[in-house]
């Protein structure tokens, strides 16, 4: 088990009455414990949490009156770390899916998976099913997309991704995605705090990261054609179909984010 120390602050000048939703807390997995949680704002508001979806992300609800607006989230999380043997998981037949998790091989906003087939049949058709495929999906997407800050924006999709080769973790993760739904491969996007543990710091601090998880043999699996290596502190936030439903922050009403800070330290003992 490896602790952490995360936090997350974001300040706001709000302009007329505006209302929030957050996803800004840490899930709970098997894998993933939040022993101690703090949420405060300035000045003191209602906070109401609502859970939402399947499986459950931490929605915060919040209203704000026109001038300054911060809300601060601290918390400690537990992480076990657990692997699996890339041998022993296959594809599962689109008969045998639970339903819960057939909204997950259908194309989204961000991820056309319609749209790509051809390119997806003609790179990964012929290969062997299994956990070797996606694989081999993120490891297609790792190589051919160049990671660019500014290169993208909230509003590109797998499919310009693709056109471009370029984008952020955000963009990577939409890619492999869809790529794994034109194979019938059930892929959701995870958004996530991943702060440089361990590495040295390559780009910009990466303490705010978007990875995806493929269903194979009955599970979900995590993958990163972003950060390939296996990465210490991955702290899972939300998961979706893609991106629009797991937005850190979701805004109605004129007002303007003056700063968004994280921290995630590894807590020694």
């Amino acid at each position: 088990m490896i602790r952490f120390d995360l936090s997350i602050e974001l300040d706001y000048n709000i302009q007329s009455t505006s209302d929030f939703v957050f996803i800004i807390q840490p899930t709970q997995t098997p894998y993933q414990r939040v022993t101690w949680e703090s949420l405060s704002t300035e000045p003191v508001l209602d906070i109401q949490e609502e859970p939402h979806g399947t499986p459950a992300n931490r929605h915060l609800r919040v209203r704000a009156e026109p001038g300054s607006f911060r809300l601060r989230y601290d918390a400690i999380v537990d992480l076990v770390h657990h692997f699996a043997l890339p041998a022993d998981l296959r594809e599962v037949p689109i008969a045998e899916l639970p339903a819960s998790v057939l909204s997950y091989i259908y194309p989204s906003r961000y991820c056309q998976s319609d749209r790509l087939m051809s390119v997806a049949h003609a790179e990964f058709g012929s290969m062997a099913q299994g956990y070797g495929r996606v694989e081999a999906i993120r490891e297609w997407v790792q190589k051919r997309t160049k990671f660019q800050i500014g290169s993208s924006n909230p509003g590109t999709s797998a499919l310009e991704t693709y056109e471009c080769a370029t984008g952020v973790c955000r963009d990577f993760a939409h890619l492999a995605v869809a790529f794994c739904r034109c194979m019938n491969i059930p892929a959701r996007y995870c958004a996530g705090y991943l702060g440089d543990i361990g590495v040295p710091p390559a780009d910009a601090p990466m303490d705010f990261a978007g990875w995806f998880e493929a269903f194979l043999d009955g599970q979900w699996y995590a993958f990163d054609p972003r950060n390939n290596e296996p990465r210490i502190g991955r702290i899972l936030m939300a998961r979706g179909r893609d991106a629009a439903d797991v937005a850190i922050t979701t805004t109605f009403g004129p007002n303007i984010l003056k700063s968004f800070k994280v921290w995630t330290d590894e807590v020694l003992p």
